[in-house]
């Protein structure tokens, strides 16, 4: 059976990440506010990512690291852009640390 990993867009413009063994039902629950927490007060959502994983615990993991990422690394996965997923995972969006100078005497 397989387990789904999946991001909503909530009416606010936030993104909510979730797993489950039944996707289609999950979606139904979200939609009709069945589910207590984040998306019922933020209503209507859109499903806009999702896939499917062999084991509960490849799934969960791959939830916790989608809910890790930035706006815009979700955003990137949203519209399938690997290439932006790439560059935005090794931070070339952030900008760097300063190099501090020689503190003299040490």
């Amino acid at each position: 059976m397989p387990f789904w990993v999946y991001m909503l867009r909530c009416a606010d413009g936030s993104y909510y990440t979730g797993h489950t063994d039944d996707l289609d039902r999950r979606i139904a629950q979200h939609h009709a506010g069945e589910l207590p927490g984040y998306t019922r007060d933020r209503r209507p959502l859109r499903l806009c990512w999702s896939e499917s994983f062999a084991s509960r615990e490849e799934a969960l993991a791959a939830e916790r690291r989608v809910k890790g990422w930035s706006r815009a690394k979700k955003e990137a996965l949203t519209r399938g852009d690997w290439q932006a997923i790439k560059r935005l995972s090794r931070g070339s969006d952030r900008p760097r640390c300063a190099t501090l100078p020689a503190t003299p005497g040490r």
